[in-house]
């Protein structure tokens, strides 16, 4: 009676055991399947061409910012700082390409903006559909953007780039990309006229030398040279509305005197304050400014 009592107990613990083993394994493969539905998903998601059409809408166009956003995150956590280098590069090409789109899909908007403007009220007073639509671009990272002469564009904020890949590259890039970042803050120029104050235009010129000093051998050398050219021509001879000096008779105006002899003072060994010293010389010798521009030997590229 014992021995029957025993086998009927050890063959129930068997029958829990072995439900208690399947209901595990039940409950395992849900979740797995549940997991495996769930990127099947996200994974079903595609962002539309960067091939620009009128069939796109704004929000395919920011949902496709916003997952190479989400895509390029993570791909920066695991990278190399080499390999960011060129992620950056790529990944500042799609969003220029969306950008493109959004502008060509908004153009209306964008002429129409600055008719928003409220001059007894000194600011703008937009409608519910413009307040959407930036909000909308904000969720991209883009606004827009005043960028004189009644234009406006649709820019990347200031620091989205580095915010996302700061640290992450090599030392010139992650440089560059700061910088970019804080020349981004504001407008550089508008109605043919320097925006920026003289003094800060002298440093960035400074800043850029350096870069080229600093970094002879970067992937980047090309365009910082060029840049570095623009802003150097622009420091010296200004711009169409906003000269350095007086084109009738090569007077300096005094401001600019004053900017040029400060860097001379603060960067006495760089070549902007050998440049700054040598356009006075030429301007107080009464050379004409035609012969300048050949002696200085500076072109603007844009």
């Amino acid at each position: 009676m014992v021995k029957k009592s025993l086998s009927a107990f050890i063959l129930l613990v068997c029958i829990f055991s072995c439900k208690k083993e399947t209901s595990k394994t039940s409950e395992g493969k849900i979740q797995k399947d549940t997991v495996s539905k769930t990127e099947t998903k996200e994974d079903l998601f595609k962002p539309v061409d960067t091939v620009c059409s009128s069939k796109n809408k704004t929000e395919d166009y920011i949902a496709a910012l916003q997952w190479y956003q989400q895509k390029a995150e993570k791909e920066i956590a695991r990278n190399s700082p080499g390999q960011n280098d060129k992620l950056y590069e790529d990944y500042i090409k799609i969003r220029e390409k969306y950008t493109a789109c959004l502008s060509e899909n908004l153009s209306k908007v964008l002429d129409e903006y600055v008719n928003y403007y409220d001059s007894e009220s000194n600011r703008y007073k937009f409608p519910e559909n413009i307040k959407e639509l930036s909000t909308q671009l904000k969720k991209g990272g883009l606004e827009f953007t005043e960028v004189g002469e009644g234009y406006t564009e649709i820019w990347s904020f200031p620091e989205h780039y580095f915010s996302l890949f700061k640290d992450k590259v090599t030392p010139d890039y992650n440089s560059y990309i700061g910088q970019l970042s804080k020349e981004s803050k504001g407008l550089y120029s508008a109605d043919a006229g320097l925006v920026i104050s003289w003094k800060e235009l002298g440093e960035r010129t400074v800043f850029w030398e350096n870069f080229i000093k600093k970094y002879p051998e970067s992937p980047l050398i090309s365009r910082v040279k060029e840049m570095y050219g623009n802003y150097l021509y622009d420091y010296l001879f200004g711009m169409d509305n906003t000269p350095t000096h007086e084109h009738s008779d090569g007077t300096i105006y005094d401001e600019n005197r004053e900017e040029f002899n400060r860097i001379i003072r603060k960067y006495p060994n760089s070549d902007v304050a050998k440049k700054s010293k040598e356009l006075m010389s030429l301007f107080d010798a009464k050379v004409p400014e035609e012969e300048i521009h050949k002696r200085i030997h500076i072109e603007r590229e844009y």
